[in-house]
């Protein structure tokens, strides 16, 4: 247990948004950002997302003096104190009044940037609900309702940002086409495969998705008929051509850089568990589904690799990243890695092995827990004490399940979002 928890803290930190941005910014008589070069007298900071506070301080350090004004939205007790850029906080992942009102500052001080002057967007996961503008005729209301059909239906994040971008005034980048100066977007993915457009729903990046994909999500997931009228009209109204596309081309006054990923860090944790002494392997950093069937899935991995010592030799550690999903039927307490920790425990029961799972913003689902950590005696453990698994996963109850069996892991608030990691650690058999 001591070696995974070693392993997660190790993570967090290659997933610090404060090194991020200080690795991709170098400030002298111009600003370097990644490797270009801008013009940047009078600087402009705004930005949304769970990581956003470490970043915007790190911009801070590195050119207060520059900084003009600012403005960051967090989540609720994510916040840090900085010097010239307000901080704000608002629901995640339900957006809420606070959410609104924050987006209307960002919009404000966007609006304020000259053609000579530099806005830096600080981008990070959690951003869609935390910068929340709807379009004209929906109510904040009418789009937490939807976003929350949306969470509960099992969508994909991508399906998700489709039905989110054309609901909203900000996303899918709209926010982009009410800069007149230079913008540049330090982004941090919490999306499988980095799709920039998909991370906090694209405010900068053009988008691919339209009208049509939105209704199709909608149809697909069957919430089209329960969505409010107001969204259903807003979309049936762009599908005709009577409401704004999201933004279609890319802007030559807008530039997107990506500095931190779940890929970024299971690739130094390879390393990390490498230098313990481990044959360390990455499986993916592409891991989507359902987490039970995920956990039957790398479960098996798992059980081949300590019964038969293939496909991996002992001792080893094997790695993914990504983000599983939870359809919900029930109205248990969980999310999707406790329920893969859940779920596992079947798999591996009787095995010499930790699994853990964990969301590396500290926040796995509406929970305050950031996923599980189960070995081959958890299950025992659960049955001693009077939990029927198979009932908890039909329930998604996972939470109160790894609470009997002190398999709950907290973290805290972490200050960065690069997904989710399952990491399994196979010792030598003694």
């Amino acid at each position: 247990m001591d070696v995974a928890m070693k392993i997660m803290n190790k993570a967090i930190e290659l997933a610090d948004p404060y090194k991020a941005v200080l690795k991709s910014v170098e400030v002298n008589e111009d600003v370097v950002i990644c490797g270009k070069r801008f013009k940047a007298n009078r600087v402009y900071v705004v930005g949304f997302g769970k990581a956003v506070c470490p970043m915007a301080k790190a911009i801070e350090d590195l050119m207060l003096d520059r900084i003009v004004d600012g403005v960051v939205v967090t989540k609720y007790g994510y916040s840090l104190p900085l010097r010239k850029i307000e901080v704000l906080e608002g629901g995640h992942p339900i957006p809420d009044e606070n959410s609104l009102k924050s987006a209307l500052k960002i919009v404000e001080i966007a609006k304020k940037v000259g053609e000579d002057d530099l806005l830096i967007v600080l981008i990070s996961g959690g951003g869609s609900a935390l910068f929340t503008l709807p379009e004209d005729g929906i109510s904040l209301e009418d789009k937490i309702k939807t976003n929350e059909l949306l969470l509960s239906c099992g969508a994909k994040i991508h399906e998700i940002n489709a039905v989110r971008k054309h609901i909203s005034k900000v996303k899918g980048g709209k926010f982009a086409k009410m800069v007149r100066g230079t913008t540049v977007s330090l982004i941090v993915s919490d999306v499988v495969g980095d799709n920039l457009e998909v991370i906090a729903s694209g405010p900068t990046v053009k988008d691919p998705t339209t009208f049509e994909h939105a209704y199709r999500v909608l149809k697909l997931h069957d919430i089209w008929d329960k969505v409010p009228e107001s969204v259903r009209r807003h979309i049936e109204l762009g599908m005709k051509g009577l409401k704004e596309e999201t933004l279609k081309k890319d802007l030559p006054n807008v530039h997107n850089f990506l500095i931190a990923s779940n890929r970024i860090v299971c690739e130094g944790l390879e390393r990390f568990c490498r230098s313990l002494g481990y044959n360390a392997h990455i499986l993916t950093t592409t891991l989507e589904g359902e987490a039970k069937e995920v956990a039957n899935a790398l479960g098996s991995i798992i059980q081949e690799v300590c019964r038969f010592n293939r496909p991996f030799k002992k001792p080893c550690v094997l790695i993914a990243g990504g983000e599983m999903t939870v359809t919900l039927n029930s109205h248990g307490k969980g999310g999707p890695n406790q329920e893969f920790a859940l779920s596992v425990t079947k798999k591996i029961s009787g095995l010499n092995v930790v699994v853990l799972a964990f969301d590396s913003d500290g926040t796995d689902g509406p929970t305050d827990s950031a996923g599980g950590i189960v070995d081959g005696k958890t299950l025992e453990v659960l049955v001693e004490r009077g939990i029927d698994v198979d009932e908890c996963l039909k329930n998604h109850d996972s939470y109160n399940a790894l609470k009997v069996a002190n398999a709950l892991i907290f973290t805290g608030p972490t200050r960065t979002n690069v997904n989710s990691f399952v990491i399994a650690i196979v010792p030598q058999d003694i």
